[in-house]
């Protein structure tokens, strides 16, 4: 039996990979494919092709890359119909996974998707693409799966597997010790997990940064970079314009820096429900061109971008989109987070907000339960056994 993947995204590389050993540890018979990350390679599936070398948003930037797309879509094409998967289990990452489920329903595939896109928000038109692609939803948000059975879509709440990463990590506690000095205040800063992102975060982060240092000259910055080239284009940016502030960069520690930090500026993204979970402070930004914001705001049906904010439907975490020149987004992000480093007693109220949102909505098990889910759907029969023994 096989198990076709697509995946574009780094974080559902990650979410992917373990699906994959969880399915792999109950069925040790099943092979996986498709087209992912290295997390996924490293787990067992015979990649394709390196798709979240792919990761982007915007028109723009997608049209260089039309034809290595409609490659991959044949591609994948050619190998439902000559090799037959017995599924195909997407990951976020819209837009290309919607060719991939057409091929696939269209060779007779079933198709599930596992954490998808958020139509609610953004484009409820495209409700109709999983109701003609899609044979189950897997979400992992709980009010997704209202809207979605509103919709007359079959959809599980299997949770988010980003609460069990959290509660597995095993965190590097010496590194947590050498930097939870008493004499700094620990500030993290996220630039993203795509490189666009980055490029076009990574300033803004630093001159807010350089504002926050010039009133609290016992902090320091701790960044935890997604890969090492995203580190040293970080640390470029540094060089040659006198800069004095206290920063220090990371790879594979994003985690521990969440842990240790007094609060956080980040973009957007995911990785929001692990502040949730380890109760970190963050003021969330994302920037994009004028025309993206006017596109995106008759389209997006939403008031809030962080996941902490959409499932709490309040700002838990202060957030601001940000639009043509950076200036008043950097002050604001600044004049939030110099509020928290004076006045102790306004942080501690922001960590009991998310303690409380975490401790109401906050579950472990995502991976075991969509396990339990594909299995139960691809072998009726045989699944029950090896739930059991699993």
């Amino acid at each position: 039996m096989e198990i076709f993947f697509s995946v574009g995204e780094p974080s559902g590389d990650q979410h992917a990979a373990r699906l994959i050993r969880e399915l792999k540890r109950r069925r040790p018979d099943l092979e996986f494919s498709g087209y992912g990350g290295p997390l996924m390679e490293q787990a067992g599936c015979r990649n394709h092709f390196q798709l979240t070398n792919l990761a982007i948003m915007g028109f723009l930037r997608v049209v260089p890359l039309l034809w290595t797309f409609f490659s991959l879509y044949r591609k994948a094409n050619r190998y439902f119909r000559e090799h037959r998967p017995d599924a195909v289990v997407l990951v976020d990452y819209p837009g290309f996974n919607w060719w991939i489920a057409g091929r696939a329903k269209a060779a007779g595939i079933p198709v599930y998707y596992y954490l998808p896109p958020q139509l609610w928000a953004w484009a409820s038109w495209r409700v109709e693409r999983i109701r003609k692609f899609i044979d189950h939803v897997l979400c992992g948000l709980p009010f997704e799966k209202d809207w979605y059975s509103q919709h007359g879509i079959e959809v599980e709440f299997v949770g988010h597997p980003f609460f069990d990463e959290v509660a597995e990590r095993q965190l590097d506690q010496p590194f947590i010790d050498v930097w939870k000095s008493q004499k700094y205040q620990n500030i993290a800063l996220l630039p993203g997990s795509r490189t666009q992102e980055v490029k076009r975060h990574w300033p803004i982060l630093v001159d807010a940064a350089k504002r926050v240092h010039a009133q609290h000259s016992n902090t320091r910055f701790l960044v935890p970079c997604y890969n090492e080239s995203h580190r040293r284009f970080c640390e470029s940016q540094l060089l040659g314009e006198n800069n004095e502030l206290p920063i220090h960069f990371f790879v594979d520690k994003t985690s521990e820096v969440i842990e240790l930090a007094e609060c956080c500026m980040m973009v957007s993204g995911s990785v929001s429900l692990e502040m949730l979970a380890r109760t970190t402070p963050a003021y969330v930004i994302y920037h994009c061109s004028w025309e993206f914001y006017v596109v995106a705001n008759r389209m997006i049906d939403c008031r809030y971008m962080s996941l902490p904010n959409l499932i709490a439907n309040y700002p838990v975490m202060p957030e601001c989109a940000s639009v043509g020149r950076p200036d008043s987004s950097v002050g604001k992000m600044a004049d939030v987070i110099n509020r928290w480093l004076s006045d102790p007693a306004e942080l501690d109220r922001v960590k009991f907000e998310m303690r409380r949102l975490r401790d109401e909505v906050m579950q472990t098990g995502a991976t075991v339960r969509t396990a339990d889910a594909i299995l139960r759907r691809l072998d009726p029969e045989g699944s029950a056994g090896h739930l059991e023994a699993a």
